[in-house]
């Protein structure tokens, strides 16, 4: 004959939720203890935590030797944000009590939770010391240091829990774990022998993403960084990460086609990524879809009008289609902003934009003030000796010559101008 407990899991699962509410509680009136308390575990795994916790409080009642009831209510009162109430039941566990390893893990989990990070790893600590060798105490400490973002310190210990033979904890493939910490620490080598050992249908989208970062970075891996990228947009489009390097992958294949879609595609997850609106934006332009690229940097420059990469790609491309006018209105506002830090390129734009103006006077202003920033640039450095030559500014001028002839002496035609200069 069922028991009562077996009796409301089947009523549950059927969604008769009326009829389980009365065999619950018929179960705590008749039916056997450890019956009891195995449908408590049942029903905190299903997410049923008031009715798990009636349970546990009733058994605890009635036992209240048996501390694992304690480290089951303090879980289930961390789910329910009773912080103070979980405290109270860890505090009543002793150190020579069968539940104290569990207790310190319950109260490591609940004070990460609260953002006591020194306090978190002072009790895992604690239990790795109690119990080196306990494949759990291990895991818990390496998930901490991985969540912290400490991944040097995660790597040896699910590199030791795989060694001794421990492959699944609670579920989880410390294969990926290991092999995403390696990538986040840039040690693709060691990252790609692990994940390359996952099966494709246990690849999380996170685990598939770094996959793809780590066959990313090796040109001769680029097929299957895009395969593997592909993949995950397939599984789950709004992973917004996979934007970027997917479009980066597409350009260095040459496919600018494909590297723009991708690029717009990902703002259409996240219309606030200033990265993708450059990158998109300079996809189109080199494609000659000048009006796209136009909306793209307006677009991302509404979103934050100081954000730099957007805003000297589009001044330098209204340089480039002779919007000359266009360039030094959407310059001027910052120039006029004393806690603005101007980017030494935009001295330069607005160099040109005025020298085409024929402002000659605010032209010479900006070719001065770059000079300083490009004295090794000889994309920089030729055109402006020509101009300040032009202009009569023979100092600047035999500056912007000489450090070109340094850095470019097979330029034969510029040497020869240096060295009549001498």
């Amino acid at each position: 004959m069922a028991t009562f407990a077996e009796r409301m899991l089947d009523e549950l699962s059927g969604g008769q939720l009326e009829d389980a509410q009365k065999s619950f509680a018929s179960a705590l009136r008749y039916d056997d203890d450890d019956t009891v308390y195995s449908l408590a575990e049942e029903l905190y795994a299903l997410g049923f935590s008031a009715q798990a916790k009636r349970a546990y409080t009733k058994l605890l009642a009635k036992y209240p030797d048996e501390d694992q009831l304690r480290t089951a209510l303090a879980d289930i009162a961390i789910d329910e944000d009773e912080t103070d109430v979980a405290l109270e039941y860890l505090a009543d566990i002793t150190p020579d009590s069968d539940a104290y390893l569990q207790a310190l893990l319950v109260s490591a989990d609940l004070y990460q939770s609260e953002g006591l990070v020194e306090a978190a790893e002072a009790k895992l600590l604690e239990t790795a010391e109690l119990a080196p060798e306990e494949a759990i105490v291990q895991f818990a400490l390496a998930e901490f240091y991985n969540v912290s973002s400490r991944y040097q310190d995660a790597i040896p210990l699910y590199r030791d829990l795989l060694q001794n033979g421990t492959r699944f904890v609670s579920g989880l493939d410390l294969a990926s774990r290991l092999g995403v910490a390696y990538a986040l620490v840039g040690n693709v080598e060691n990252a790609r022998a692990y994940l390359e050992q996952i099966k494709e249908t246990d690849l999380t989208p996170d685990v598939r993403f770094q996959l793809g970062l780590v066959y990313a970075s090796d040109e001769e891996t680029h097929d299957q960084a895009i395969e593997v990228l592909e993949g995950l947009e397939e599984l789950d489009a709004s992973y917004g990460g996979l934007y970027e390097p997917l479009g980066a992958l597409y350009e260095a294949k040459g496919n600018l086609e494909k590297a723009l879609l991708t690029y717009q595609a990902g703002l259409a997850v996240d219309e606030f990524n200033e990265k993708l609106y450059a990158l998109a934006a300079r996809a189109a332009q080199s494609l000659g879809e000048i009006d796209e690229a136009d909306k793209l940097y307006r677009q991302g420059l509404k979103i934050n009008p100081e954000a730099m990469p957007l805003l000297i790609g589009y001044s330098s491309l209204l340089v480039g289609i002779a919007d000359h006018v266009g360039n030094i209105n959407l310059l001027n506002q910052y120039m006029e902003d004393d806690d603005f830090e101007i980017d030494p390129q935009l001295y330069w734009n607005l160099a040109q934009s005025y020298a085409a103006l024929e402002d000659f006077e605010m032209a010479t202003k900006y070719w001065n003030a770059a000079l300083p920033f490009f004295i090794d640039d000889i994309n920089f450095l030729k055109p402006a000796y020509y101009y300040f030559r032009e202009e009569g500014e023979t100092a600047l001028a035999a500056e912007a010559l000489a450090n070109y002839v340094r850095l470019n002496p097979e330029d034969y035609e510029m040497a020869e101008l240096y060295d009549q200069s001498l």
